[in-house]
């Protein structure tokens, strides 16, 4: 094994010029949309620094020839692992369930939704639970399509295991009817049930690639906390993309910091970060693929 030199902390194993992070920049803008500020310079060394190590190379130049040769498209999905920011927790931002929950049961026909941010599966697993309570089994008429660029939080989220802290906040009935506690090597571990795995398709997506492996029309669309990396410009685009993909009457939801008001005409508010489509936009969804 190839051991690493211990550095003081304010020096760096590797050069890292503006140049380079001009590069990076244009790199996850192009490939993911992703805007970096400078702010995020520290943070872009630190988390690239790993994939130098990884690859035995020797500077960011030689680093981001190589992504830019796109001779290797499994480094191409680590570099994006690498800079895409994944928080997330089971009911974040409660406020939401509740009114997912009445839209839900209301609805009519084939029941849809789409959660095109899912991260490591707290997000979709909650969607997941709020139905199974709305419809009062856990096998509620609703498919749910989650999709994320991160390849890794991917394969946590259709694990569904986690560790006991991160649904200490649920309650006690909620716990008993949808999880499972490990035991043995898996103690201090929760598994979710796996009527609500089996309620989620989880898919890897770009929402900036020419075409979406999901189709409508959906009820609802989950994009929480995602648009805040994009661009105006990226979110209208990836905004009016979502319409042919509602049905008339769907609700797109949106994180706690996105205003999507300034970004697209084709859409209004409903409540706290909820939005509806517009009167002369709500027509039947086309179920293609954008």
């Amino acid at each position: 094994m190839k051991l690493q030199p211990i550095l003081p902390p304010n020096i760096k194993a590797f050069e890292f010029t503006p140049g380079d992070f001009a590069r990076v920049r244009e790199l996850i803008y192009r490939r993911a949309g992703i805007s970096l500020s400078e702010a995020k310079r520290e943070m872009v060394y630190s988390r690239l620094a790993r994939r130098l190590r990884a690859r035995g190379l020797a500077s960011f130049g030689e680093y981001l020839d190589a992504l830019e040769s796109g001779t290797d498209g499994a480094e191409w999905e680590a570099f994006t692992n690498a800079l895409t920011t994944n928080l997330t927790a089971f009911f974040r931002e409660a406020h939401h369930f509740p009114l997912l929950a009445e839209h839900m049961v209301r609805a009519k026909g084939t029941l849809a939704v789409w959660c095109a941010a899912s991260s490591t599966g707290e997000e979709p697993y909650s969607i997941a639970m709020t139905l199974c309570e709305a419809f009062d089994t856990l096998s509620p008429p609703v498919s749910i399509v989650a999709t994320d660029i991160d390849t890794n939080v991917l394969r946590t989220a259709q694990e569904g295991i986690y560790p006991i802290e991160r649904v200490e906040k649920m309650s006690g009935g909620r716990l008993k009817r949808f999880f499972l506690r490990g035991k043995g090597e898996r103690a201090g571990l929760v598994c979710v049930r796996p009527e609500l795995r089996q309620m989620i398709s989880f898919k890897p997506l770009n929402l900036l690639a020419p075409s979406w492996p999901v189709s409508g029309p959906f009820d609802v669309i989950f994009c929480r906390n995602v648009m805040i990396y994009f661009d105006k410009p990226t979110q209208a685009r990836i905004l009016s993309r979502f319409v042919p993909l509602m049905k008339p009457d769907g609700l797109l939801f949106a994180g706690h910091s996105e205003n999507f008001m300034y970004a697209s005409n084709a859409f209004r508010l409903r409540g706290k970060t909820v939005y509806e489509l517009e009167t002369r936009h709500r027509i039947s969804g086309s179920g293609s693929n954008a």
